[in-house]
């Protein structure tokens, strides 16, 4: 099955997609055409949303730094870590694990394309996992965790962004085994939700933050009195975000975790059953030989009680096994909890609070104007023969995805903007995306015309941000200038 499916799925989505089709294939004694090429599309997806290493170098950088670590870049992506604090290598003792954190690296890389070059010396592969960067990772949220609890003021410079309320909601799927602690924690997960003025909930998807700023100065004053006038009390919100998430983004958590479970555990339990049934089945009858040999008068080589005790002691041990993997199905999700909260502003509505005269024209543009840039593309689409389907309003990285006859999977970002304007904005969102998928994302650029008399015009660019992977940390968006696109 594996080489028929090899055959048939893309190779660029990467070897995990195997794996994932036959967990599935555990549901069902055939896959056809469509769930493989539902399935491709996950991956693709998935592979778009995945910290690269892009993305853990900009936070390491940041965040080492404030440690009083100092790093230098010495080769492309290659970095000579000269000073390891010593709280830090202090808190890699402190945390499990058996490899010790450095005083210093000759080399240190973020893409393990990098770790080894040719006349250099190997480079450590800074990763999640790695003990100098779980250090970091530990000592920023024991000096700046408490910030989530106090709540932060965001803007968002999406033209047509709600004023909103983004809740950052922690929960967990644990199953029966015991810990000291409670239960194992099998999967624990961040999750985002949104709660508009409304009362309406929605996903905010994996990273939204990433997109937002905080308020310049000159913003504040309007920012407060639009937080003044929020219409749901704080109850409200967290009860609302908290409602659904259990609805939604739990059940979607446990059934992920259930999945990948189960398939892990029968072929583990096939495996152990196979081996530990065939040694008491050696032991025993090794037991009944050894007997028949000492009723016969002979001087067996073993005791057949220390034979029979053996295959016994593997009966239990097979037992307490089964037992165990019994427990590792058993799932539970526990309740979600509100970390944190953050109220977000469009710039549109701070902007032209502050200074009378409007917001900028690429802040002006309308939904009408979005809408009309999102069609123009749909209908571009489908004249190639595609299948195309719409994201929702706050779907972080791409508007569209558009499937072609042969499966090809594309994720399009849609800019439209009124005749005249000079830039456009992309977020980190939509740039990560581009990067973590370059062969399969677009950025569609509709010019709408003022009064549509016009045609709407439009342009596809492919890698529109290059292949570049130094973006600082504190990025949340770029303003870019229309008519080069």
């Amino acid at each position: 099955m594996r080489a028929r499916l090899n055959a048939v799925v893309d190779d660029r989505v990467g070897d995990g997609i195997v794996e994932l089709i036959e967990r599935e294939a555990l549901a069902a004694d055939v896959l056809g055409p469509a769930d493989i090429e539902r399935i491709r599309r996950d991956m693709l997806e998935a592979e778009a949303r995945r910290l690269q290493p892009h993305y853990v170098r900009s936070w390491f950088a940041a965040a080492f730094e404030l440690t009083g670590g100092r790093m230098l870049e010495r080769e492309t992506g290659r970095f000579e870590i000269v000073r390891v604090p010593g709280h830090v290598r202090e808190r890699g003792r402190i945390l499990p694990g058996r490899v010790p954190v450095l005083s210093r690296y000759e080399r240190a890389t973020f893409d393990k394309g990098r770790a080894r070059v040719e006349g250099k010396p190997p480079a450590e592969l800074i990763a999640p996992g790695h003990p100098l960067l779980e250090a970091v990772l530990d000592l920023t949220l024991e000096r700046d965790g408490g910030v989530l609890r106090q709540g932060a003021l965001l803007v968002d410079e999406e033209p047509a962004a709600e004023p909103r309320i983004l809740l950052y909601l922690e929960h967990a799927i644990t199953d029966a085994r015991a810990t000291p602690a409670g239960n194992h924690v099998v999967s624990r997960r961040f999750e985002f939700m949104e709660v508009l003025a409304d009362g309406t909930a929605r996903p905010a998807g994996p990273a939204p933050y990433l997109d937002l700023r905080p308020p310049l100065d000159t913003e504040r004053g309007a920012a407060a009195d639009l937080l003044a006038g929020w219409p749901l009390a704080r109850a409200d919100v967290e009860r609302v975000g908290l409602e659904h998430a259990v609805g939604v983004a739990v059940p979607e958590h446990l059934a992920e975790v259930r999945a990948k479970v189960v398939a892990r555990v029968a072929k583990v339990r096939a495996a152990v059953h196979e081996r530990l049934s065939k040694e008491i089945e050696y032991w025993d009858h090794r037991a009944n030989v050894l007997s028949e040999q000492a009723a016969a008068g002979k001087q067996p080589r073993m005791n057949p009680d220390r034979a029979r005790a053996r295959a016994n002691d593997l009966a239990a041990r097979l037992e307490a096994r089964m037992g165990e993997l019994d427990r590792e199905q058993q799932l539970q999700a526990l309740p979600p909890l509100v970390v944190g909260a953050a109220l977000v502003l469009p710039v549109a509505s701070v902007a032209s609070s502050v200074d009378g005269v409007g917001p900028p024209l690429h802040a002006r543009n309308t939904k009408e104007v979005e809408l009309r840039a999102v069609d123009a593309v749909v209908a571009a689409e489908e004249a190639l023969g595609r299948e195309v389907e719409v994201m929702p309003p706050n779907n972080p990285g791409f508007d569209l995805r558009s499937t072609a006859e042969d499966g090809r999977v594309w994720f399009l970002e849609v800019k439209g903007r009124l005749s005249g304007a000079a830039t456009f904005t992309v977020t980190r969102n939509e740039i990560l995306h581009a990067l973590n998928i370059p062969d399969a994302y677009l950025l569609a650029l509709v010019e709408v015309s003022p009064d549509g008399a016009a045609s709407d015009s439009l342009r596809y660019l492919r890698r529109p941000f290059g292949d570049a992977v130094s973006l600082p940390f504190a990025t949340t968006s770029a303003n870019l200038d229309w008519d080069e696109y």
